[in-house]
């Protein structure tokens, strides 16, 4: 098991408030608990994204692709998250969409998504993964565009401008239930 701290200076590139990052001091933005517990071949993590708005935006995850192949169910055990997903192909955005997510409530990153994880309320939000432990994640065309399509800010979603097209950001619900079966994660 290991633990991993995210910081203000890690999340700088993909932050929208460019001014704020550069005179804040930094600061723990969320913590990732990676090999809680294995399955067959899929690992579980946590993370812990504390409540600090940075600057104008809600505290959030650098947020990640997996290879195409890849898909992550993710679930609130704590708080309340708002998930930001979209499947982008170089400078172009295909589709983007956004779900909020209670306590006990879940989540699919489906195959070809990149994701990221919003603490939009007061309080401490938790969240439990389980994803292939071989699973790599990809920051590149994040850290690219300056962040996702959309930012979540105090007032609201904004536009990110880096990328060249942007579709209407449009919300989706959360799971019915929880799988009790996970196989459908294994590449088996």
């Amino acid at each position: 098991m290991t633990i991993e701290n995210r910081f203000v200076k890690d999340l700088k590139p993909i932050l929208f408030d460019q001014n704020w990052v550069k005179t804040v001091p930094d600061f723990k933005v969320y913590s990732v608990e990676r090999g809680i517990k294995f399955k067959d071949s899929l690992r579980y993590d946590e993370t812990v994204i504390y409540p600090r708005l940075l600057g104008q935006e809600f505290p959030k995850t650098k947020g990640h692709e997996h290879p195409k192949e890849y898909r992550e169910l993710i679930k609130v055990l704590k708080g309340e998250a708002v998930f930001l997903l979209q499947n982008d192909q170089k400078d172009k955005i295909e589709d983007i969409y956004f779900i909020k997510v209670k306590r006990g409530q879940a989540i699919i990153s489906p195959t070809g998504y990149s994701h990221t994880t919003i603490n939009a309320s007061k309080k401490d939000l938790k969240i439990g993964t389980w994803i292939e432990d071989v699973s790599p994640s990809d920051y590149g065309n994040i850290e690219k565009h300056h962040g996702f399509g959309y930012y979540l800010t105090s007032s609201g979603w904004q536009k990110n401008k880096k990328y060249k097209t942007l579709p209407k950001l449009r919300e989706e619900k959360p799971l019915q239930s929880y799988p009790k079966d996970l196989n459908f994660l294994n590449l088996k």
